[in-house]
């Protein structure tokens, strides 16, 4: 009898082991990106769009923009969209690019390569994270106040209050999927909030598996890969490098992760195992 229960304890051992999520790196481009925030793949067109912030993520100073870089990890347009201040998330519906500035949403159609609103945000600071739901309902995070802000019809206001660390945002059908600091919440259309996980730093992107699991980035150097019943694996750390990971984009078909490491100029492509 213990011999039959030593061998399924093993067996059970060797699936969990071959069940554990890694990651392996593609690429990782040369230091050129001015301050990269946040990738943006676009899988059909083949380049990711890269938030530029310039020399300072709280500047208002004309000299941030977007960049486009191949799949590959070569530069395809460092001047993209420019004229704009810091950028960090980015967002996309159809042809239109929504990217949160410091205070602003800016409106880009793609198309053109061109500006073509700015949505000043009333009592904003720190733009951080954008998300647009299938609807067209556009939200950013600022994580100085606090808030999440709504934008409808091109419309502001005000959608929810005193998130303690709110960044990383994801909306997934009805639902908005928040990073407030270290924890992970689901709020509903009603904006009622669930704990989904506790992670150890605090959340900076977040991109969803397809099958309720999540991938996070925190800003100090993690990546984690955080299940549906709020287990969380740790995919990589980069602190020893002092690589920061940001906010990342990911292709869920070939399951590829795409980071920006902020301070270290450049965007790393791994492979999910």
């Amino acid at each position: 009898m213990k011999k039959y229960f030593g061998l399924a304890f093993i067996l059970a051992l060797s699936v969990n082991l071959k069940a554990q999520h890694r990651l392996e790196k593609i690429w990782e481009t040369d230091s050129v990106i001015n301050l990269p925030e946040s990738v943006l793949p676009d899988i059909k067109s083949k380049v990711l769009y890269v938030s530029v912030m310039g020399n300072n993520p709280n500047d208002k100073d004309g000299i941030g923009g977007v960049a486009k870089i191949g799949l590959d990890g070569k530069v395809v347009d460092m001047d993209w969209v420019t004229g704009l201040n810091a950028p960090k998330g980015l967002a996309r519906l159809g042809n239109i690019m929504y990217a949160a500035d410091v205070t602003d949403v800016v409106v880009i159609d793609i198309a053109k390569a061109k500006v073509v609103l700015k949505i000043p945000i009333d009592s904003s600071v720190f733009l951080n994270d954008i998300t647009v739901s299938d609807k067209g309902i556009v939200y950013v995070s600022d994580t100085r106040t606090k808030r999440i802000h709504k934008i409808e019809k091109n419309k502001p206001s005000v959608y929810m209050e005193n998130i303690a660390g709110v960044n990383g945002l994801k909306a997934i059908g009805k639902d908005l999927f928040i990073a407030g600091g270290k924890t992970v919440w689901k709020a509903d259309a009603q904006k009622k909030m669930t704990r989904v996980a506790e992670i150890p730093q605090g959340g900076d992107g977040l991109e969803p598996i397809g099958n309720g699991d999540f991938l996070l980035t925190s800003w100090g150097g993690y990546v984690y890969y955080v299940y549906a019943d709020g287990k969380h694996d740790v995919l990589l750390d980069t602190t020893l490098e002092k690589k920061n990971t940001a906010d990342l984009g990911y292709d869920p078909v070939k399951k590829i992760l795409y980071i920006p490491t902020f301070y270290k100029k450049s965007v790393m492509a791994y492979q999910l195992k």
